[in-house]
């Protein structure tokens, strides 16, 4: 019996990191993943370098990006941070 009154806060403090850290941080991986998934050709992103592009070709891991000077890039699509012009 004293061992669990002892165990008690450490359940709890564990169980407030779980829904105060872990949980919203799963979720916000989440919705990115979604939304990188989601990304059509015309689409305009910003990237973890803070440039804005517009995807030009959708591939397996890569985006083919066009810079406004119609310089065209492969992008990892790990290096999407947002959609242009959603709030961060």
């Amino acid at each position: 019996m004293e061992a669990i009154t002892q165990l008690l806060p450490f359940v709890f403090l564990i169980a407030i990191m779980y829904f105060v850290i872990i949980r919203p941080q799963q979720q916000q991986a989440k919705s990115l993943k979604e939304m990188v998934d989601s990304l059509a050709k015309g689409d305009k992103i910003v990237t973890n370098g803070g440039f804005i592009v517009e995807v030009q070709k959708v591939e397996e891991e890569f985006f083919t990006v066009v810079m406004s000077d119609k310089t065209t890039a492969r992008l990892v699509k790990d290096a999407v941070a947002r959609k242009f012009g959603e709030e961060a």
